[in-house]
């Protein structure tokens, strides 16, 4: 991205996506009231984006709905599209060739930031991560913001944010993939450079829309892009080994066996510092420590006292449908792992239960992602799939490979009613799918409510 902060009053601006999750509402109002002449343009027909418009009321923005207008994007000086469309669409083309700059939400916020910025990607794990870091800097005395890929704007934050506050932005690699250059910058403080970056893991996923596993890879890996030159980077061995040009250095701080910031011996450290005790989190699966130990290590980075660490760990609390203990329902206790759209997030969650589970999974199987993980997990850890959805039958095809009871269903609500006679009180349920959810919901969060509404009754 540029290290200049981009003009808007009075410039012609085009949102493209109102989107699902607030950024395209936040961008649009932030928009208008920077005095820019805003048009917002969505596919989706009127209906379909009530609560969107809904936050529009009152401001002078023109609607296109239904349709992009070719024309709209040739007349635009900023085009600002939803993180969805990818970078090589044609209308962004249009508009790149007609002379349209072309900056993401996110960009606009971090051009424009005033506080410590943290930036956090990964596969797996970095909402949580940035989640866990929010509340141990709070409770270290910090004045924190926390935004990005997790849903809604920080544009409206910006006027309540200062120097010494730190803002912890989530990025996806639909979020990377699209920043503009980052070009080198002699100033103290380029705009929208971070202090902090922190890679959590980068394993296989969206490769409908990069095309290759290193393409997604490398998509993720520009977050090394945002870092200071006196910031740092927390990243794995294996992360790291991914990129052409990153090597391990001061700036860079790896994480794993054996490395700077380590678990070891029930503990977490960091340069042979503890944090914290692992036995002290509360957070239900192995893959959590991973998450702590990151935040933890963030923390320290930032300024916390490791003491102060310490006292706070047994504290942390998780986000929801992150291998979610629901309780019992009927004699049968039920796990929430909804944020599962990959085998790969499944076989974590399997992992980490201590007893063999009834699975339920199903959705839009997202075919470039290998099921081997999930299958080999599965194996001594679960009693009966039940597989829903538009692609059940392919994971149920899947399963039965491999000598695991299946059942298949239509839909989700008959899933969890063949669940449930599957399940004995010495069975838990795990909702995790595995798979999009983009047959039957709009995300993984309104698929995960309905769950959770389903099995209510059976309190």
């Amino acid at each position: 991205m540029t290290d200049q902060v981009t003009q808007l009053a009075g410039r012609s601006v085009l949102v493209m996506g109102l989107g699902s999750f607030g950024g395209g509402l936040g961008a649009a109002r932030f928009l208008e009231q920077a005095g820019a002449r805003v048009t917002v343009t969505d596919l989706r027909q009127p209906e379909e984006l009530e609560e969107g418009l809904a936050g529009l009321t009152g401001l002078e923005i023109e609607l296109v709905l239904g349709e992009h207008r070719l024309e709209d994007f040739q007349a635009a000086d900023l085009v600002v599209p939803n993180p969805a469309v990818a970078p090589n669409n044609e209308f962004l083309v249009a508009a790149r060739e007609a002379g349209a700059t072309i900056r993401s939400e996110v960009e606009l916020f971090m051009e424009r930031c005033p506080a410590r910025l943290v930036a956090v990607t990964g596969t797996q794990g970095k909402s949580t991560t940035c989640s866990l870091l929010a509340q141990l800097l709070r409770r270290c005395g910090f004045g924190v913001h926390f935004g990005g890929n997790i849903g809604g704007s920080l544009l409206s934050d910006l006027d309540n944010m200062s120097a010494d506050d730190v803002c912890i932005l989530e990025l996806s690699s639909y979020q990377l993939d699209a920043l503009s250059e980052v070009k080198e910058s002699a100033a103290p403080r380029p705009a929208g450079r971070a202090e902090l970056v922190v890679i959590t893991n980068i394993l296989s996923d969206h490769i409908e829309r990069h095309g290759t596993r290193e393409a997604y890879a490398l998509a993720k890996l520009r977050i090394l892009e945002l870092l200071d030159e006196r910031g740092t980077a927390l990243v794995s061995e294996d992360s790291l080994a991914l990129s052409e040009t990153a090597q391990p250095s001061d700036r860079l701080t790896l994480f794993g066996p054996g490395r700077t910031l380590e678990i070891e011996d029930d503990q977490f450290w960091l340069g042979g510092e503890s944090l914290g005790c692992v036995g002290d989190l509360q957070l239900p699966g192995a893959f959590q420590h991973e998450n702590a130990l990151l935040a933890l290590g963030a923390a320290a980075k930032l300024g916390s006292h490791p003491a102060a660490l310490q006292l706070v760990v047994g504290s942390l609390t998780g986000l929801s449908h992150r291998l979610e203990d629901l309780g019992r329902f009927g004699g049968r206790r039920v796990w929430d792992n909804g944020v599962s759209t990959t085998p790969d997030s499944t076989a974590s969650a399997l992992r980490s239960l201590d007893r063999r589970c009834i699975l339920v999974c199903g959705g839009r199987y997202k075919t470039t992602l290998p099921l081997d993980v999930m299958l080999e997990a599965a194996r001594d850890r679960v009693h009966c799939v039940v597989a829903f959805g538009a692609d059940a039958s392919i994971l149920a095809e899947a399963f039965r490979a491999r000598e695991i009871a299946t059942r298949e269903t239509e839909t989700l609500a008959e899933a969890v009613d063949a669940a449930f006679e599957e399940a004995s009180s010495e069975r838990d349920v795990l909702f995790s799918p595995a798979c999009a959810s983009f047959d039957a919901y709009r995300n993984f969060r309104e698929r995960a409510l309905e769950f959770r509404r389903l099995i209510d009754p059976r309190r």
